[in-house]
């Protein structure tokens, strides 16, 4: 479909300012909607917004269909009378304001969220019994999932009892009946997240914003969807992945990314109409304006790794479903979809020509343009219409992080490789002090022919690696970083409007 030009700004809901260590749908989700629309952006753009599992990853979910509880509004349960203020007080740790500290943010959250079930469970409403109803479909099985995990300390799937790993129906009645509330407290969270998300969603859109939301192609081995379907993945008879998805040797790392996350059994698909991602999508629909389709090269061929490889480097490029599976999407939702293609990393001829054949816009990095040849497709001047186009995102530098670095720390690229992109950068973007180069990088981005421009909010802010959101290939230290209410100041809604007024983006 035809996207309009417009830009603006990727900030997960993690990293808002809040209260209670992390970033939520409350008061501060709404005030950065006041400050998109007054610095004229149009686009918001979230990562995945399901409950984090491995590493706190949002790439690493429970479900490809629940939200995350930790983003849920404490203020808000207040309202509603599940929760009194003096409830927020108590054991209330002191919280960084600039990092999330997971553990932390855990314990605390989930201690209020139970508190407040517990308010709520003897007087539920009709509200709470037709969001139940309407979304059985995968809340009965995530709900039933995630009792079953904490009821046994939050292990993965594959350790529970034989019965429940391989769903056994007398097994399956038996848990249930024995978590049923703990099965009911998950369905409660639930409720209160997609209650909040979606009055959130609809702040934005009276705002004219529209969500721009983010689908892993992969799910992760340990969630309700590989558990509750099986038969859709390659698992053996125990469950456990025979090979894994990931990605061969590349810019992030020497030896590949093995993601773990299991791959699937696309004849299995193919052959029931690719119904799980149908419901998917239709799912994600609801939710966001926009879908950007995580490492959408996957679908016309995928990097299989065998489960035993500790590394990707040992791996095989395997066909995926290709334009039959975008054929039966559009066909069984109605039309052409609202999708973008991430094609960064290893494209092949073949990659572009499904994208091109779904006119799907394509992803260009601005940090990626410079170097030595002019017939590079991150430069601005080789885009075409049908692009989104960033100065970073959440997997690589910040803009001022990237410009700044004089060493290789974090990259394969020689110091000579380095120091050539920097003076091309400068070059290009007739740059003139270097903590101007975000702002740079921004204007470059908007006056460019791509339909739809965007910046992190580290980029916008000018921020160095200290505000990174994401390091592929690590576990630690990801997914953390916050932002400060005091940050958004009126000159940066100033800078923003004027460039966005200048380029035709508003």
């Amino acid at each position: 479909m035809a996207f309009k030009r417009s830009s603006g700004i990727l900030l997960h809901p993690t990293s808002l300012p809040s209260a209670f260590g992390i970033g939520d749908l409350g008061e501060s989700a709404y005030r950065f909607l006041d400050f998109m629309q007054a610095s004229r952006q149009q686009l918001w753009q979230v990562l995945p917004l399901g409950p984090t599992g491995y590493a706190d990853s949002p790439y690493q979910c429970f479900s490809a269909f629940a939200g995350n509880p930790m983003l849920i509004d404490l203020y808000r349960l207040t309202e509603k009378g599940f929760l009194q203020t003096d409830d927020l007080n108590h054991d209330r740790p002191t919280f960084d304001n600039n990092r999330v500290d997971y553990g932390q943010v855990i314990n605390y959250k989930t201690g209020r969220l139970q508190l407040a079930y517990s308010n709520f469970k003897n007087h539920i409403s009709a509200d709470f019994e037709a969001f139940c109803a309407a979304n059985a479909p995968w809340l009965d099985d995530f709900a039933l999932f995630m009792a079953i995990k904490i009821h046994h300390g939050g292990g993965s799937w594959v350790n529970w009892p034989s019965g429940l790993v391989r769903r056994e129906p007398e097994a399956l009645a038996a848990i249930a009946e024995k978590l049923a509330d703990s099965v009911n407290y998950q369905k409660f969270m639930q409720w209160c997240f997609f209650e909040q998300w979606e009055a959130l969603k609809k702040s934005a859109n009276d705002k004219g914003i529209l969500i721009v939301g983010d689908v892993p192609i992969f799910v992760a081995h340990d969630s309700a969807d590989a558990w509750a379907n099986p038969n859709l993945f390659y698992l053996d008879e125990d469950g456990q992945p025979t090979v894994v998805a990931g990605v061969p040797p590349d810019y992030f790392s020497a030896t590949g990314q093995r993601w773990g996350n299991p791959l699937y059994r696309w004849d299995v698909m193919k052959r029931n109409n690719y119904h799980w991602w149908i419901q998917r999508f239709r799912a994600m629909l609801t939710m966001v304006d926009i879908v950007r389709i995580d490492h959408f090269r996957g679908f016309e061929a995928y990097w299989e790794i065998p489960a035993e490889e500790e590394t990707a480097v040992k791996g095989e490029w395997v066909k995926g479903p290709g334009a039959d599976f975008f054929i039966k999407i559009r066909e069984a939702l109605g039309g052409e979809l609202p999708l973008i293609a991430e094609d960064l990393g290893v494209i092949t001829e073949e990659v572009t020509a499904l994208r091109t054949q779904f006119d799907l816009p394509g992803m260009r990095i601005v940090q990626f343009a410079f170097g030595d040849d002019s017939t590079n497709h991150f430069l601005p001047h080789n885009y075409d219409s049908n692009t989104v186009v960033y100065t970073g995102t959440h997997d690589n530098e910040t803009t001022m992080g990237w410009f700044r670095r004089s060493d290789t720390t974090g990259t394969t690229d020689s110091p000579e490789v380095v120091a050539r992109e920097r003076n091309y950068a400068r070059a290009y973007a007739k740059i003139l002090e270097d903590n101007e180069a975000h702002w740079d990088l921004i204007r470059l981005a908007w006056m460019s022919v791509a339909d739809m421009a965007i910046t992190p909010m580290q980029d916008l802010l000018g921020l160095g690696n200290e505000a990174r959101m994401n390091f592929p290939s690590s576990n630690h230290g990801n997914w953390q970083w916050r932002l400060r209410a005091d940050q958004l100041s009126d000159e940066i809604i100033r800078r923003l409007s004027e460039l966005t007024v200048i380029y035709g983006r508003d």
